[in-house]
């Protein structure tokens, strides 16, 4: 899927269902946005912060650049990429890792998909804290900048894909398998 296809179809998606897709966006305006993420995860977080890392293991292909998130790797160290390797010996840098602390935070700089032909950047926070026998993972990300048509416009297809994605990250790690219903 092209990043034009993708960009139409997050946009319908916002059309069709804009109550569940503005369920986590914390704050919109012309100039930015934040949206917020939170998920229980039945594992320990010293386990779950080994899975995020583990991005190509639940990260779907359909929001890559390259249609394999198997080309996903993401370093556990700041200064870290969040890369994504492309035929030819193409490459993207998604977002860099800024702060670390396992099994508890971490922060990533930097802007996913479409946004990164904007004049915008972001900044996501993972939090991780033990909750009812497992880890509840709060993801927030800031994204701020430049955009004619106002970068509100993009608060609720990137919640709904930080929404799926984080769901696959826990169906991977409670029932093995990102996908799963």
């Amino acid at each position: 899927m092209t990043i034009r296809r993708e960009m139409a179809v997050l946009a319908l998606a916002c059309a069709i269902a804009p109550q569940w897709l503005a369920a986590d966006i914390v704050d919109s305006s012309a100039n930015g946005f934040t949206v917020k993420e939170t998920v229980n995860i039945q594992a320990p977080p010293q386990d779950v912060y080994t899975r995020i890392f583990r991005v190509s293991d639940w990260w779907s292909s359909a929001h890559t650049f390259s249609q394999d998130a198997h080309n996903l790797s993401m370093e556990d160290k700041v200064g870290g990429c969040f890369c994504e390797k492309l035929p030819n010996g193409g490459a993207v840098k998604h977002m860099e890792v800024v702060n670390v602390s396992p099994s508890k935070t971490i922060v990533l700089r930097g802007t996913l998909g479409p946004l990164q032909t904007m004049a915008a950047t972001g900044s996501m926070q993972i939090q991780l804290t033990p909750a009812d026998g497992g880890t509840k993972v709060e993801v927030t990300y800031a994204v701020g900048g430049y955009l004619a048509a106002g970068l509100n416009t993009w608060a609720g297809p990137v919640d709904g894909v930080l929404k799926q994605q984080f769901t696959r990250l826990k169906n991977a790690i409670e029932k093995g398998d990102p996908a799963a219903k």
